[in-house]
């Protein structure tokens, strides 16, 4: 899972949130929007969840979208390890 950013023509900014499954590298979903706070990433995976299933682990790189306590108490309460990636390491 990672977050991306990019604008329109108009210079309008906005933000993509990416879940791809590492064993296969099937997106799972993508989520755009001005603005992504943890509430909604949260939600989203709640969503996906649905269709996908909880993963046992997720990786994720150590930015507050990732490091903070609604992430975190969302990953614990569905049973999921975060696993966090070295810094400048995609893996």
């Amino acid at each position: 899972m990672d977050f991306m950013s990019d604008s329109s023509r108009n210079q309008r900014r906005f933000r993509t949130f990416n879940v791809i499954d590492d064993f296969n590298r099937e997106a799972l979903g993508i989520d755009i929007a001005v603005s992504l706070p943890a509430g909604r990433i949260t939600r989203y995976l709640d969503k996906l969840a649905e269709y996908h299933g909880y993963p046992l682990k997720i990786r994720v790189d150590n930015k507050p979208g990732f490091t903070g306590k609604t992430f975190i108490d969302w990953a614990k309460s569905n049973g999921i390890t975060i696993d966090y990636i070295q810094a400048g390491s995609p893996y």
